[in-house]
């Protein structure tokens, strides 16, 4: 089983276990694609997008499906400010904790709320909470979901980790083609309020635009 949450930069071999997920993408032109877990949530997800706004900046947000029937008013600004949005399951489950099946009924429970809320939209884009997936949920899902994992961890939920320090695991580690993760949830707040729109404004400087997957 993997746990890529053990790395703020992903090694390949950790990337080797599970090749058919996607960890980054070969881009033409200096790119960075952030991606923010575990919203909609009305006290950092408004600063999230107000931000990146600021920079034309395009992201990709894997929400959690209970949190889009909460705030579906956010989850609809998500699309409308042209982002893309994924399945991160309907209750934020672990993987390695959940019977297969209950564990696929919660991913599935997630679609319905995206399809009934944004029904146009693609609906391929799927994140493991915690990035945990046992092998035999992998090679179930993978047939059915782009399954994103990513390249930098910023490790802003991580109680331990200062503003700072967060700030500095993704403008150290985030190179072209890197896929970031980032949270839009309570835990986080702080330091992507200090954090985000500094990693926006050292790259935009460096000429690197800001994808949506």
């Amino acid at each position: 089983m993997l746990d890529a949450l053990l790395f703020t930069k992903t090694p390949q071999f950790a990337k080797s276990l599970y090749p058919e997920c996607i960890w980054d993408i070969a881009a033409p032109l200096p790119t960075l694609y952030l991606t923010f877990d575990d919203g909609p949530q009305p006290e950092i997800t408004p600063f999230v997008l107000d931000t990146l706004a600021k920079y034309n900046a395009r992201a990709t947000f894997f929400c959690v499906g209970k949190n889009i029937e909460k705030h579906p008013e956010l989850f609809q600004r998500i699309l409308r400010e042209g982002h893309s949005a994924g399945n991160h399951t309907f209750d934020h489950v672990n993987g390695w904790k959940t019977e297969n099946t209950l564990y696929y009924q919660n991913i599935e429970h997630c679609d319905k709320t995206l399809a009934e809320q944004a029904p146009k939209m693609s609906r391929q884009l799927f994140r493991p909470p915690y990035g945990k997936l046992t092998p035999a949920q992998y090679q179930n899902l993978k047939s059915k979901y782009r399954i994103v994992m990513w390249d930098v961890l910023s490790c802003d939920f991580d109680l331990s980790c200062t503003a700072e320090k967060v700030l500095q695991n993704v403008l150290k580690h985030a190179a072209s083609g890197s896929i970031v993760v980032m949270h839009d949830s309570l835990n986080a707040k702080p330091k992507v309020e200090y954090a985000l729109p500094q990693i926006l404004e050292h790259f935009s400087a460096k000429g690197f635009r800001f994808d949506a997957l």
